[in-house]
């Protein structure tokens, strides 16, 4: 397997060469070089090729940063940084003027490539933004906390409103959510990690707020113990939040990124423990039939299908946290078939491997949240 693309651990790399193959363990992530060779481009962008359009997303991007901070890798870092200013932002992705990347990138109908939806995805300009003032702390670069900075200003500018009867909260982008006095929003758009590590970085932002109004809209749209895909408010006398008037109360592929974000919080942080009770429909699903349904409704409870291989990378933080077992012990075993090389001619599907990294990732110690939402990555001691 090639190893040009990832630069992992020089220290460990160093260690290896004076004691042996075996020191260079706590630093080899395999997983992520596989992610890094076969869904990231050399120039730095993440391709979903299980789509017909080659698309690439934001949201790819903000997790490619992501999983090469984990991994010590400031070259692909800065590669997929450098994409998304380029082709995601128009060139415009520094202190000075920063426009918000579009989500969508990819093959349009004419046959060319490039933006094919301009609006831009809140939560993956969160997660940009998170990654780049940890980018900042962890390799002492104040460039990029000056460009976390400037983007956390815009979210809060273009993507933050204040809802009546409730407070700030998130728009899923700045265009397309609101109709009337009913908000449109995705629950899986707000990590409390990443609320936590903004709100350590700015501390007169909303995000404080915002992870309060988040864990009252996952205990309120979960009835059942089950997180809905999209959820919505009606703002009134009486402001409340209402089953989503267009997905309706389906809880699937969105949503189960819920409980990945929820498994990963620091158990320290108070809102940690009761956003993780609120969500034990998916527990006891699993308890009764061996497997994560693939949809649900979350004001029923009603389940069908058996969720794909990926949900159990989502799930194995949350068991963790749990202290289930058995349910841990089920997702590490799929997670050893999700994080094998895939078969000739079949390329590694995009989510899935997203969501082994960030799961297979966590439960194997390569990093961690703390209260303030800080990312503790292995590589600061181990390596």
């Amino acid at each position: 397997m090639r190893l040009s693309t990832a630069k992992l651990c020089a220290g460990a790399v160093v260690a290896a060469a004076a004691t042996g193959a075996q020191a260079a363990q706590p630093c080899d992530w395999p997983a992520y070089r596989l992610f890094v060779e076969r869904v990231v481009q050399a120039d730095g962008r993440v391709i979903d090729r299980s789509t017909d359009t080659q698309q690439t997303t934001s949201e790819g991007q903000s997790y490619a940063m992501f999983f090469a901070l984990v991994a010590n890798d400031r070259a692909t870092f800065d590669r997929v940084l450098n994409w998304t200013r380029t082709n995601l932002s128009a060139n415009q992705f520094d202190a000075a003027s920063l426009r918000l990347p579009g989500w969508q990138w990819g093959k349009r109908q004419d046959g060319s490539f490039g933006v094919m939806d301009a609006n831009s995805a809140s939560d993956s300009d969160l997660w940009i933004a998170y990654d780049l003032f940890q980018a900042g702390r962890l390799w002492k670069e104040p460039a990029y906390t000056k460009l976390a900075y400037a983007l956390a200003t815009q979210i809060v500018k273009q993507e933050v409103v204040d809802l009546p009867g409730l407070g700030p909260m998130l728009l899923p982008g700045p265009q397309g959510f609101r109709t009337g006095n009913v908000t449109r929003l995705n629950p899986s758009y707000l990590p409390l990690p990443v609320l936590r590590g903004l709100a350590h970085e700015m501390p007169d932002g909303p995000w404080t707020k915002l992870a309060q109004n988040a864990a009252k809209m996952i205990r309120v749209t979960s009835p059942r113990g089950y997180a809905p895909d999209w959820a919505a408010y009606q703002a009134g006398a009486n402001g409340q939040f209402v089953v989503d008037p267009k997905n309706g109360d389906v809880g699937s592929y969105d949503a189960i990124r819920v409980y990945l974000w929820a498994g990963m919080a620091s158990m320290s942080d108070p809102l940690a423990r009761p956003w993780l009770d609120a969500l034990g429909g998916m527990r006891q699903s699993v308890a009764q039939t061996g497997f994560a349904p693939e949809k649900v409704s979350t004001m029923s409870g009603a389940a069908s299908g058996e969720g794909p291989l990926s949900y159990w990378g989502a799930l194995a933080p949350y068991f963790k946290a749990l202290n289930d077992e058995r349910g841990l012990g089920l997702a590490r075993t799929h997670l050893e078939a999700l994080a094998a090389p895939p078969g000739a001619g079949r390329e590694p599907v995009y989510y899935d491997r997203v969501l082994g990294l960030f799961g297979g990732g966590f439960i194997d110690g390569r990093y961690r949240f703390d209260e303030n939402g800080r990312l503790v990555p292995t590589w600061r001691s181990a390596c």
